[in-house]
This record gives C-alpha cells, sequence and structure tokens, in this order.
C-alpha cells in the first residue's frame, strides 16, 4: 500500500516534510531599531539613496575566499605585489580593487621554517572583506582556546602534520587588526596563470589551518 508521507507530520518536520523552523517574526532588538532609523534618516537626509544601499548589502553579501584567494595567487606570480602585500596587505588589496574599508590587514607569508595559523580568542574577529563569513569552527570556544594553547593539535584534526623543526606561530586577531595567511606555493602548481592558481587557494589555507590543494 503507498505510504504518503504528507497526511502526518514526523518529529522535526512540518506536515509537508521540510524540516521545521520557527518564524523569525519577534520583536525588533535595539540594534535592529536603532539601524532602521539610522538608514531612514541617512535616505531623508539625502547622504545615501535606498538603491546605494542595496547595493552595498549585496557587494557583503557576494564577499567569498575566492576573493582572498586572488591575493594570494597574485603574490604567488608577481613578486612586486608580494611585496606591496607584505608590507601593507590593506593597500595591496585595495589596488585589486577590494573593499578592505579602515580594517588594518596583515599578511602572514608561511615557509619552511615558519607556519602561521590566525585565531580570535575574544570572539570571531575575522577578514570577512577578503574570505566573506567566517566558518562556525572558528567561532567556537574550543577553536578559540585550544588554538593558542596547542596548535599542533588543533592542526592535527584538520589533517595537517607539519614538521618537528616547523616553529607554529599564532596571531590573535582583534576589531582593529586581522590576518591573512600567505601559503607556501606547492610543488606542480608553478607556471600556471593567476586563474588557474587561485583554484589552489582554500579558505583554511588562508587561515592557516590547511594548505593548498589541487584543484584536480
Amino acid at each position: 500500500m503507498p505510504h504518503d508521507h504528507h497526511d502526518h507530520s514526523h518529529e522535526g518536520l512540518s506536515p509537508s516534510g521540510h524540516p521545521y523552523r520557527a518564524d523569525d517574526d519577534t520583536e525588533l532588538s535595539y540594534w535592529q531599531v536603532m539601524e532602521i532609523a539610522l538608514r531612514e534618516l541617512l535616505i531623508e537626509k539625502g547622504h545615501l539613496t535606498a538603491a546605494q544601499i542595496h547595493a552595498q548589502i549585496n557587494a557583503m553579501d557576494s564577499r567569498s575566499p575566492a576573493n582572498g584567494a586572488r591575493v594570494v595567487a597574485r603574490a604567488w606570480i608577481d613578486p612586486t605585489f608580494k611585496a606591496a602585500l607584505l608590507a601593507d596587505a590593506s593597500a595591496a588589496s585595495r589596488s585589486m580593487g577590494f573593499d578592505i574599508g579602515p580594517m588594518h590587514l596583515i599578511a602572514l607569508e608561511n615557509t619552511k621554517e615558519v607556519h602561521n595559523l590566525v585565531v580570535c580568542t575574544l570572539c570571531s574577529c575575522y577578514p570577512r572583506n577578503l574570505l566573506g563569513l567566517p566558518p562556525d569552527w572558528y567561532k567556537s570556544r574550543a577553536y578559540r582556546s585550544r588554538a593558542v594553547i596547542e596548535p599542533r593539535k588543533v592542526l592535527s584534526e584538520f589533517g595537517l602534520t607539519l614538521p618537528d623543526e616547523t616553529q607554529v606561530r599564532v596571531h590573535d586577531s582583534t576589531a582593529d587588526m586581522r590576518y591573512i595567511v600567505v601559503p607556501t606555493q606547492p610543488e606542480g602548481s608553478f607556471g600556471q596563470t593567476e586563474e588557474e592558481l587561485a583554484a589552489w587557494i582554500t579558505r583554511d589555507s588562508i587561515i592557516g589551518v590547511g594548505l593548498p590543494q589541487s584543484p584536480q
């Protein structure tokens, strides 16, 4: 006999069979009210238009690790840009057209001698302008506390085991200062174009918990 799943609901599912999710039509928070008031005031005074605000929201939503990968790929093939990136990552990223805002961005180069790992022990400060939203594990208390205490063990849990002679340096982000890692260019990627190289560079390698991976 046919079994109609639409006739009844299961635990955690709506009658239509989709996962249940409560509506978010709760009262606005203080900060949400302030945002609406400020936005409407800026529009009313002619400082911004609704279209400009909408465009900026879309630009923010489009940020992803692909932006950071482009920056690293440029550093791999352009020694002059790499030097500029290590000297002033904010300015170098802006030169590629990325909106960094007032953020003080620092680029850290991985070598055979040093491996850099990025964390935010206070909350979840992260280079969102280049990488988009942080992964859930980056915001977790476990990562924020353990990364500074036992970084090698944390890295091993991500599948990254470093030689004993490689020093691990942990960098704690703040509200004013964020970090990106320039991983070592892997064998097999030399001679490729910037676009091809960007496909090797993962979000995790720009945070320091992983290494570049062949797109194959």
